[in-house]
């Protein structure tokens, strides 16, 4: 007899920085609507989603139906709040304590935001690429 486990996973949506008809409100509104009990986290590239894996696969079909070419889907490897990537209440980061100690954030980059800069860059590429194979222009 086969198990099996509907594990958490955790998930970043990232717009094309060209894909303009969908924003990351919209993503996140969507998720809210669903009644999935997906945790989300919406961000100024798109969002981060976290629930039961069965959940997160068929609600990340709809989130790309809205734009096949212009919405991606990235593993995260932390769940969301996790003590060792989150800056929260419990984390000892530099910013956590400059916010403690002076009343405000320091409004640094969370670690990983450098590498999804780097890669939505090539984004609008990627997306046209998709469309032109949508298209078949190319194949």
């Amino acid at each position: 007899m086969l198990l099996t486990t509907n594990m958490r996973v955790t998930k970043y949506v990232i717009l094309s920085p060209e894909c303009t008809d969908v924003l990351p409100c919209d993503v996140s509104t969507m998720i809210y609507e669903s009644k999935h009990g997906i945790e989300v986290k919406e961000t100024c590239f798109g969002a981060i989603i976290e629930g039961e894996e069965d959940a997160i696969e068929s609600l990340i079909k709809e989130i790309r139906a809205l734009d096949p070419a212009g919405i991606f889907i990235k593993d995260r490897g932390f769940l969301l709040g996790d003590p060792r990537r989150c800056r929260g209440d419990a984390s000892g980061s530099p910013c956590k304590l400059l916010w403690i100690t002076s009343g405000r954030r320091s409004g640094s980059v969370r670690p990983g935001s450098y590498m999804i800069e780097a890669e939505s860059k090539m984004l609008p590429l990627i997306s046209r690429a998709l469309e032109s194979i949508a298209k078949g222009e190319i194949l």
